[in-house]
């Protein structure tokens, strides 16, 4: 075993199950502390809207002090900080100090992380879709560990538990390899003594960059109807609380089996655009699916298909990162791609599923099935030429 890999897998399971630990019940956590379902939900959204500058922001920042590991830990430390804010923080004003902070804190993890993953991966031989499997399996056990809590301790037993998740991320944060200094590749840049928004604005002109973005917006993004109605679905079709339960369970399995096993080796024989074509395509087939029928044996072979339209396309993307954008640019290339490939499109997709399920009803994921169908032509060439 690469002597790496321990200390990525301990790093991503602290951080997914750090998510796991304070997401889901987050809202309850909120509604608890006295806030209305409207003040729930603008802090949600408040949360959201600052997460799109943070996350951007520091990762700049790693690249502009060539100090990720230190930015990662210095963000678990504030993540395990601002999450016991929550239980200081009371009112309106007061949680929403509490939810800005948190999500400002936390924004930058998942992206700082992959940024030092993926060229450890390279170096060290090890395939960076078993850290990531990890972290998925790791959200899954904080999710299950979560429920444990809340029915044994109650809700504001979460922060507590996500706190000590995050502080464990900031230790083994400084534990990872330090990455080997950073050097421009052929046409790039390594943006070192370059102006701060630099970097930025490169990547923000790179033809194959935006066109990675714009295929990981169009089919991340085309969860939204599914993420937000399909257990509505089911249930009003007759499918009890449980059977909905197994089948949301089984997109994750799917997705950890992806990450774990199917993925790296797909990867490696069709390559980084055949395989955000093959994610593409199996979200139009899995959302046409989803229009026409809530029959339980559909459900079951579309739920697995989850593997290829999350999994295999984030690790096409990651590849494509990795060997595209140079390594001065690797954590502002990631913060931007997790803002606007997968936070601003999935926003903005969720905002726009409401009124989709509301006047076409099942009919909405006939436009989630076209979303994925736009990508296909945007796919040719990438991971094959510098940004």
């Amino acid at each position: 075993m690469p002597a790496a890999l321990p200390r990525f897998l301990l790093a991503y399971a602290a951080l997914y199950a750090g998510y796991g630990l304070t997401t889901p019940f987050l809202p309850a956590l909120l509604s608890e502390r006295g806030l209305s379902p409207t003040e729930v939900g603008l802090v949600l959204a408040a949360g959201t809207g600052i997460r799109l500058a943070a996350g951007p922001l520091a990762g700049r920042i790693a690249d502009r002090l060539a100090a990720g590991r230190g930015v990662l830990a210095a963000c678990a430390a504030l993540s395990a900080l601002s999450a016991l804010l929550y239980l200081a923080g009371h009112g309106f004003a007061g949680l929403m100090l509490a939810g800005l902070a948190h999500a400002a804190a936390t924004a930058p993890l998942a992206p700082l992380a992959d940024a030092l993953a993926l060229p450890a991966a390279a170096a060290s031989r090890f395939a960076y879709g078993t850290v990531r499997g990890a972290g998925s399996a790791a959200f899954i056990a904080g999710t299950l560990a979560a429920g444990q809590a809340v029915a044994l301790l109650g809700l504001p037993a979460l922060p507590v538990a996500g706190a000590l998740a995050f502080a464990a991320l900031a230790g083994a944060s400084l534990r990872l390899p330090a990455p080997a200094p950073a050097t421009a590749t052929a046409g790039a840049p390594a943006g070192a003594g370059r102006p701060a928004g630099a970097g930025a604005r490169d990547l923000l002109r790179s033809g194959p960059f935006l066109r990675l973005v714009a295929v990981a917006a169009l089919v991340i993004g085309s969860h939204a109807v599914h993420d937000a109605f399909a257990v509505i679905r089911w249930r009003e079709a007759g499918l009890g609380a449980t059977l909905a339960s197994l089948l949301w369970a089984e997109a994750v399995a799917a997705e950890v089996l992806v990450f774990l096993v199917l993925g790296p080796p797909l990867l490696a024989r069709i390559g980084p655009a055949g395989a955000l074509a093959l994610a593409a395509g199996a979200g139009i087939l899995r959302w046409s699916v989803a229009a026409l029928t809530v029959a339980l044996p559909a459900l079951v072979a579309i739920q697995a298909l989850h593997g290829l339209t999350f999994a295999l396309l984030h690790l096409a993307a990651m590849r494509i990162l990795a060997g595209t954008v140079p390594p001065g640019l690797a954590a502002t290339a990631q913060t931007l791609y997790g803002t606007l490939g997968l936070g601003i499109a999935t926003t903005l997709a969720t905002l726009a599923a409401g009124p989709l399920y509301e006047h076409l009803g099942a009919g909405a994921f006939w436009v989630m099935a076209a979303a994925c169908a736009a990508a296909l032509p945007l796919v040719r060439g990438l991971g094959q030429v510098q940004p």
